[in-house]
């Protein structure tokens, strides 16, 4: 009777023991934030998983035209160089206005979709961010210095650039 009862005792230690190091050697790798981590976040990118790769919009002129918030009745041409951008009203009550020429930051969040902010280049504070989706044709605004500063409206793409969208 001793002798079963070691040996389903036994039984038992080496079964969670078995367990406990299989839980460890499948979770290690996830919860590692060592040289790995980098390669699972490149890999994450690549399947279309969360980046932080920059987006050159050079040569690409965009429309951006308003119906809701802030910006409503306007169209915007937003003319994209390496690492700058200048934006002017086409259509609406902002014709006429001179906007200084804005340094960029572009990133791909999405199939189809662009985060773009643009900042001054020389406090670079935010002027205005984007969220593009060039699927849907949707544009999301957010413009600082107001109370309302949000818009959103639709988005088309005059002219091509040297790199396809994402």
């Amino acid at each position: 009777m001793v002798s079963a009862t070691r040996l389903r005792l036994s039984t038992a230690v080496l079964l969670a023991g078995a367990s406990i190091g299989t839980y460890v050697a499948l979770s290690a790798p996830t919860a590692s934030a060592g040289p790995g981590h980098a390669a699972g976040q490149a890999q994450s990118a690549k399947a279309g998983g969360p980046s932080v790769k920059r987006f050159d919009l050079n040569g690409y002129v965009i429309d951006t035209d308003y119906s809701l918030g802030r910006n409503t009745g306007n169209t915007f041409r937003q003319t994209y160089r390496h690492r700058t951008v200048q934006g002017v009203p086409i259509k609406g009550p902002f014709v006429g206005t001179k906007f200084p020429r804005e340094d960029y930051v572009a990133m791909p969040i999405g199939n189809h979709e662009l985060y773009v902010a643009w900042l001054d280049p020389k406090k670079h504070a935010l002027v205005d961010v984007f969220v593009m989706n060039f699927a849907t044709g949707v544009v999301f605004d957010y413009a600082p210095g107001s109370a309302h500063p949000e818009s959103s409206g639709t988005v088309t793409v005059e002219r091509k650039g040297s790199q396809p969208l994402p």
